[in-house]
C-alpha cells in the first residue's frame, strides 16, 4: 500500500507540543508498515520552511521512509479541474469548516462587518489529486477539501 502524506500530520510530529503529535506519529507508523510513504512536491516545499538546510530536510525524509514522488500531468490536470469546481461553488463571503465542510459567514465582533476570505489555494488541490494519482490513500487531518473534492480518494485522519 502507498499512503500520500499531508503537511499536517508531518507538523505535528515536528512541531513540539502539537495536540495531535501523538495520533499522528502512531498513524504514520502503522501507514509505513502496510507499505510506502510519499509526499508531493507542495508538501516537501511546506517542510523545507521547517528545517535549517536542505540536508537536514532529506535526513528526515530517510529517516522516517518518506520519499517525494513527482506529480505527472495526470495529476496536475486533475488538482485544476477540482479547484476550478471549487471555485464555482465558492461563494465569497462564506467560509467552509476544515475538518466537515461546513459553510457559514463570520462578522467582525466590533463593526460587524462581514469577513471575506481568501480562496483555498491550489496546493491542497495539488495534494489531494498527487495523492489520488500515485497513491492507495491520503494521511491527513484536513478533511473538509478531500471530503468536498476528493470523495474518490480514501483519507487516513488522526482527527
Amino acid at each position: 500500500m502507498i499512503t500520500a502524506v499531508d503537511t499536517n500530520i508531518l507538523l505535528d510530529i515536528l512541531i513540539p507540543g502539537e495536540p495531535h503529535s501523538d495520533s499522528s506519529k502512531r498513524l504514520l507508523d502503522k501507514q509505513l508498515t502496510s507499505g510506502k510513504l510519499i509526499l508531493c512536491e507542495v508538501v516537501f516545499a511546506e517542510l523545507a520552511a521547517r528545517f535549517p538546510s536542505e540536508q537536514e530536510l532529506k535526513l528526515f525524509l530517510a529517516e522516517t521512509g518518506m520519499r517525494l514522488v513527482q506529480s505527472n500531468e495526470k495529476s496536475l490536470h486533475l488538482a485544476g479541474m477540482r479547484w476550478a469546481e471549487f471555485a464555482r461553488k465558492s461563494k465569497k463571503d462564506r467560509f467552509a469548516c476544515g475538518n466537515c465542510g461546513t459553510v457559514f459567514e463570520m462578522t467582525c465582533p466590533k463593526c460587524k462587518s462581514v469577513l471575506t476570505k481568501r480562496q483555498l489555494v491550489l496546493g491542497d488541490f495539488l495534494i489531494g489529486a498527487h495523492a489520488f494519482v500515485h497513491a492507495d490513500c491520503l494521511l491527513s487531518r484536513d478533511l473538509g477539501v478531500y471530503k468536498n473534492y476528493f470523495r474518490d480518494l480514501k483519507i487516513v485522519s488522526s482527527a
